[in-house]
């Protein structure tokens, strides 16, 4: 189960001595980097979700014009019709919670919310999507002969890595609620030469 298009790992330091010179940023301000990155890795998340639910739309769609049965396509069957209407829904929302926090970042401004929410919505309409694309396949779905368990797959990756369904779900709650506050976007965060 899983993404199998890269691997990952584990990585542990002890007692590591870094000069001043090989320094990222200050001394003991790691955790700031980190939660940059995550909102970083939070929008790439988003991103890729999103393509993932276009590629199951795009798949059952072919598909429920080739497959027949009962004497008609399956295209015709209401139940598949609501799966595909569902996943051009899921589609549309995430892009746009996706696109919206790149334009914040684009603007310069801290989008930490907007981020953990476009990652958990993509996320979540990801696992609905490729739920709904290995049932519009039927048996097929379940096979490696269509695309379609691949999605199945990467889809829980994605809703576990940089922060699962339920740690978003409470920075939500949290922003809403007035429990979480972030501080504007800082402006001496290291910046990669290009």
């Amino acid at each position: 189960l899983g993404v199998r298009a890269g691997s990952t790992g584990y990585v542990a330091f002890q007692d590591v001595k870094v000069p001043a010179e090989n320094l990222v940023y200050q001394e003991g301000q790691g955790f700031k980097i980190a939660m940059f990155c995550l909102d970083q890795g939070r929008y790439t998340v988003a991103a890729g979700s999103c393509g993932l639910i276009r590629a199951c739309r795009d798949a059952c769609v072919k598909y429920s014009f080739e497959r027949q049965t009962f004497t008609k396509p399956i295209s015709e069957h209401q139940l598949v019709k609501q799966m595909i209407a569902n996943m051009e829904a899921g589609y549309e929302t995430s892009t746009l919670l996706w696109l919206k926090a790149g334009w914040l970042k684009n603007q310069g401004k801290r989008n930490t919310k907007e981020t953990s929410m476009a990652k958990w919505i993509a996320c979540r309409e990801a696992e609905a999507a490729s739920a709904d694309a290995v049932q519009v396949f039927g048996a097929y779905g379940f096979s490696d002969e269509y695309p379609v368990e691949r999605f199945y797959r990467n889809s829980k990756g994605a809703s576990i890595y940089e922060g699962t369904r339920e740690i978003h779900t409470i920075m939500q709650a949290d922003y809403v609620l007035g429990l979480r506050h972030d501080k504007e976007l800082e402006r001496d965060l290291p910046v990669v030469e290009q």
